[in-house]
């Protein structure tokens, strides 16, 4: 899972050199951390129709935000058997 991360932190800084240098990207991905590339533009397809959005209001940021503070109450609302 490290090596993982690793690679999408490494992905995003060669897309944000390469971008600085005027190189653009069409990335479609739920990927938090490359959503989170400085100064990119956000395209949600939401409801049916296209639109951006910022890094914040993405469904992605959104769960794992939610996750991340709240990991054990919702663990155990989801595993209860």
């Amino acid at each position: 899972m490290q090596a993982v991360i690793s690679g999408k932190l490494t992905l995003l800084m060669e897309i944000y050199r390469c971008a600085k240098e005027g190189a653009q990207f069409f990335i479609v991905t739920h990927s938090p951390i490359l959503l989170g590339i400085p100064d990119c533009e956000i395209f949600c397809f939401d409801h049916g129709q296209i639109h951006t959005c910022s890094y914040e209001e993405t469904d992605s940021y959104q769960i794992t935000e939610m996750f991340i503070n709240n990991r054990n109450a919702l663990l155990n609302n989801l595993l209860r058997e």
